[in-house]
């Protein structure tokens, strides 16, 4: 199998890296900048549990050609326009393995290649980009989570899942991906909408009278949409997902906050807007959620 990654940050960098580890064919598409400083100093993997440096294949968007049977996409939700139009050459065949917050990308993927080319893929790390440009994963999480969604390419997303498995990261095969991805997006909303509102760690937000109680409410209200968009979160993962979002001293923050600090754009239209106008077209109260949105949408320095 041969395996596009477009860009080498915080997911792409990270699991192409580690698949790479495992004997994956990986090639990484990336910007001018970026693809300098690897070609001089390695894509640079750094975790509390183990550091390496591999020396990837890369190359500029327009050297791309129809080679690949697997493109991941990992850009922020904004630049999907931008990263598709970076990867034209390399589109016309293979399937396309989006791991991106929220579901608008879901449907505009489907509408541009059919459903037929688009799998179903969820990440879990937090990650960031250090100043010498080395993936950092800042806390044990790291996992991949993918699943068919068309019977065409289902023996492509199991082959993949294998390679996962060989790999140093944690993984997963999902029947119904569809639904793993809402059982992130409901926790995510919660996370950001929680930790951006009072610009704080999910820690100190239950240590104050009302913090984790508020938590839980605002968790209710994007299970509720989840339930009326056919996707209701079961219980084992709201169990799972509750004691993250209510954690005593817990460090944990959305990267919606941490973006938002920097003055960079943020994800609030694709993980909290979207979820509020789901809402809203169903019917259900989602007051804390929208107030969520609403400060992001003020503070945020490009609040579209």
């Amino acid at each position: 199998m041969k395996i596009l990654v477009l860009g080498a940050g915080g997911v792409g960098g990270y699991f192409g890296a580690k698949l790479m580890r495992a004997g994956a064919d990986v090639t990484f598409v990336l910007r001018d900048k970026r693809r300098r400083l690897i070609a001089e100093q390695g894509l640079r993997i750094e975790s509390p549990q183990d550091s390496f440096t591999v020396f990837p294949h890369c190359l500029g968007s327009g050297e791309l050609a129809p080679d690949y049977d697997l493109i991941m996409l990992a850009p922020k939700a904004y630049d999907l326009d931008d990263a598709l139009a970076s990867i034209a050459g390399a589109s016309g065949r293979g399937a396309l393995l989006p791991f991106l917050n929220g579901l608008n990308h879901i449907a505009l993927l489907d509408q541009r290649f059919g459903r037929e080319r688009v799998m179903g893929g969820v990440a879990h790390i937090a990650a960031m980009l250090t100043e010498t440009g080395a993936v950092k994963r800042l806390s044990d999480l790291h996992s991949l989570t993918v699943g068919h969604r068309h019977a065409d390419h289902e023996a492509l997303a199991r082959e993949f899942f294998a390679l996962c498995a060989g790999a140093d990261f944690d993984s997963r095969y999902a029947e119904d991906i569809e639904q793993v991805l809402w059982d992130k997006w409901t926790f995510l909303a919660t996370l950001a909408g929680m930790t951006t509102l009072c610009q704080g760690t999910v820690g100190e937000i239950v240590a104050t009278p009302w913090g984790a109680d508020l938590a839980r409410k605002l968790y209710a209200e994007c299970c509720a949409i989840a339930a009326r968009c056919d996707h209701a979160v079961d219980e084992a993962s709201r169990g799972k997902a509750l004691a993250m979002l209510t954690q005593p001293g817990s460090a944990f923050t959305a990267s919606m906050l941490r973006d938002l600090k920097a003055g960079q754009r943020t994800e609030h239209e694709h993980i909290l807007g979207e979820m509020v106008r789901r809402g809203i077209e169903h019917g259900v109260g989602c007051d804390l959620l929208a107030m969520a949105y609403t400060s992001m949408a003020v503070r945020s320095p490009d609040p579209r």
